[in-house]
């Protein structure tokens, strides 16, 4: 379903051009779920991005390809991209409350996606669609909850809203963009096993963006660890989890506040491997 070739992306600045991500690739197949792992400033959101068509003007893609289905999305004009945008493609960001608009209301935004991808809905299909998908992401009365701003809902009804934002036209694709890095642990299992039982419900592949390992044990069917922009192992979830073959990847699992070795702690390993000479090695 989606396929990246060899995607370099730099952006401009005072001191010339930063290298984000270098030859990047990797491949998601239909009803499965890739997830991208690394430490913040990788690359992984800087990718997700490059998908969707929403880098800042001052990015500069240098090389690749970036295929949905048999399309190459970087062919595309802007106007092509917003019939895919939102519909076949959606994207839950990172942080709700600085991606819901504070100044409109959340019936609003969600009548919003309706009225750009479905416009031959009426207002009362379009208002009786919205309310179906927050009562299916779990928004208690919503109803009500259509004439509140987002300063209003917590953490958790935010993300919900979000993700009731990206489902609400069906999209074949999501990418998620660390959904649950800003809520407690409780809720945070909570929006994942919603977005597993809507990846069921809907049959769609789903493009995973975390550092946290732990939650990409319980979601992921593959893995692509990044460093420095730079995809360096890739597989099977349990089989990279299992036996990773890559030091980073050993050292990010090292990391973990679950193993006491002074000697896994991410740092240590940082100061004494070059990573990129690794791949050459790997699966």
């Amino acid at each position: 379903m989606l396929k990246v070739n060899n995607l370099s992306i730099s952006f401009k600045s005072d001191y010339g051009l930063i290298h984000a991500i270098k030859d990047f690739s990797f491949e998601l197949e239909e009803n499965k779920t890739l997830c991208i792992v690394g430490e913040s400033g990788s690359g992984k959101s800087v990718a997700s991005l490059a998908i969707m068509g929403l880098l800042a003007k001052t990015a500069v893609i240098n090389s690749g390809e970036i295929f949905y289905n048999d399309t190459d999305l970087l062919k595309l004009s802007e106007k092509e991209l917003r019939g895919i945008r939102g519909k076949d493609i959606a994207m839950i960001f990172q942080e709700p409350m600085t991606s819901l608009n504070p100044v409109l209301t959340i019936g609003y935004q969600l009548e919003e996606v309706l009225k750009e991808h479905e416009p031959n809905l009426s207002k009362k299909d379009r208002i009786e669609k919205i309310i179906n998908i927050l009562n299916r992401v779990g928004i208690k009365e919503p109803d009500k909850r259509l004439k509140d701003y987002a300063f209003k809902l917590s953490g958790g009804q935010r993300q919900r809203i979000m993700i009731a934002m990206a489902m609400i036209c069906k999209p074949k694709l999501l990418i998620a963009d660390e959904p649950t890095t800003a809520l407690d642990v409780s809720i945070q299992a909570q929006v994942l096993e919603l977005m597993k039982e809507l990846q069921d419900e809907y049959k769609m592949a789903m493009l995973f963006i975390t550092h946290d390992l732990g939650v990409v044990n319980n979601i992921a069917d593959d893995i692509l660890v990044v460093y420095k922009g730079v995809a360096l192992e890739s597989g099977k979830c349990k089989e990279v989890l299992n036996d990773p073959r890559h030091p980073y990847t050993k050292a990010l699992l090292g990391a973990n506040p679950v193993n006491k070795t002074p000697k896994s702690r991410l740092s240590y390993v940082a100061e004494n491997i070059n990573y990129l000479d690794f791949r050459k090695e790997l699966r």
